[in-house]
């Protein structure tokens, strides 16, 4: 199981079930102790009624599946209760001020607003909400106290369900206007680039093509004028290159004025066929994957393809011999990627030690840290060597704007 949700999103049934058990708890021990209904003398009926209410508490386990259902519930105990103490008089609470609905009943009032969106279901909640507040508030018997405590009862469910609906919304358009912002300032950034690259371009136009150009012309001239063969034909060659260069510089200046189509570097998909590659060639390398690929955004994959390359190649080139352990963690924040090499088993070729800039670790800090990320590289304890990049989830590109 990933880290993609919260807990309590992954196991919403047994947070339901933990809340429903602690209401059961807390309305039992609040009418056995005289804050509710419970009558100074308790026969057989109000002990049934007692589990009865505690089955009712219980129900609230299902108040996401049932909100609506849920309301109806906790009304028609609160109703049958109301019925049984008048004017059945079948009981008779020690106190009578008291109100007599569960304490479930502000659990079940919150279902119906916040996990039901559709208008239908809403309206039907506010029409069993409004008959449960008449039950729990008596207003037939005038007193104040009951209305009041019945009416907190039963509004603060339906207002914190509000407030929260409402903060959820607002946090959504601010993470989708900031995600909206930072693909546009990508985009003018790929605009500026380009611009960039159409003006370099030009410009390098037309200062190689007018030097070019009087080479070709000064050629052509002296092919006329040269008295001897040899000389003719090496400046019928020579104009015959510069028109070659003239060519292909013109190739090389609409290639530069033209956007790239995208970076051709594979993803995370790719590295795979790295393992098996270095495999393939006497490098035994071990792949650890933990989490889902699909969190990590396309730009922050291809970086971390590009730090196994390069782990993997220093590793052929310095530490002949030795054995490899790459591993990726695909979290929701983050994505880590480490690559550690055990001792080599020799010296290395200094031919193949050599090929290379041998800026290939410094070019990679660069590019992790343009998406924010960072770079570890070090000797391990055991003599081996360790690569250790962290980076975001999540970069907006264009290719994510789109």
């Amino acid at each position: 199981m990933t880290d993609r949700a919260p807990w309590h999103r992954r196991h919403w049934f047994a947070l339901d079930v933990a809340l429903a058990l602690c209401f059961v708890a807390i309305d039992t021990l609040d009418t056995l102790g005289g804050g509710s209904w419970w009558p100074g003398h308790p026969s057989g009926l109000a002990w049934a009624v007692l589990a009865v209410q505690g089955l009712v508490d219980a129900s609230l386990a299902f108040r996401r599946v049932w909100p609506v259902a849920e309301v109806a519930v906790l009304g028609a105990f609160t109703l049958a209760l109301t019925l049984l103490i008048s004017p059945a008089g079948a009981l008779t609470p020690a106190h009578a001020g008291n109100v007599w609905a569960p304490y479930g009943t502000v659990l079940a009032a919150y279902g119906p607003f916040f996990f039901r969106r559709d208008r239908r279901d809403r309206r039907t909640a506010l029409l069993l909400l409004a008959a449960l507040t008449v039950v729990v508030c008596r207003p037939w018997e005038g007193d104040l106290t009951v209305v009041a405590v019945g009416l907190l009862r039963t509004a603060v469910g339906p207002l914190v369900a509000l407030y929260v609906d409402a903060r959820h919304r607002l946090v959504l358009a601010l993470t989708e206007r900031a995600e909206r912002a930072e693909r546009e300032q990508h985009l003018l950034a790929r605009q500026a680039r380009a611009e960039e690259r159409a003006r370099l371009a030009g410009e390098m136009h037309d200062i190689v093509t007018h030097r070019v150009s009087l080479m070709v012309l000064q050629a052509g001239a002296l092919q006329v004028t040269a008295v001897d063969a040899p000389t003719r034909r090496a400046a019928q060659e020579l104009r015959a290159a510069g028109c070659q260069a003239l060519d292909e510089l013109r190739d090389l200046v609409g290639i530069l004025r033209a956007e790239p189509e995208g970076d051709p570097t594979p993803s995370v998909e790719g590295i795979p066929l790295l393992v098996s590659e270095s495999t393939a060639v006497g490098v035994p390398v071990t792949l650890e994957a933990t989490g889902a690929a699909s969190l990590a955004s396309p730009v922050v994959g291809r970086t971390a393809y590009r730090v196994v390359r390069e782990a993997l190649t220093n590793v052929r080139k310095h530490a002949p011999g030795a054995r490899v352990t790459v591993r990726l963690e695909y979290g929701e924040t983050r994505v880590r990627v480490r690559v550690r090499n055990t001792r080599p088993a020799g010296p290395g070729t200094a031919a193949l030690a050599a090929t290379g800039s041998g800026l290939g670790l410094a070019q990679l800090r660069q590019r992790i840290e343009l998406v924010h990320g960072t770079l570890h590289t070090g000797a391990t304890p055991d003599g081996g060597f360790e690569v250790d990049a962290v980076l975001p989830a999540y970069v907006p590109t264009a290719d994510t704007g789109r």
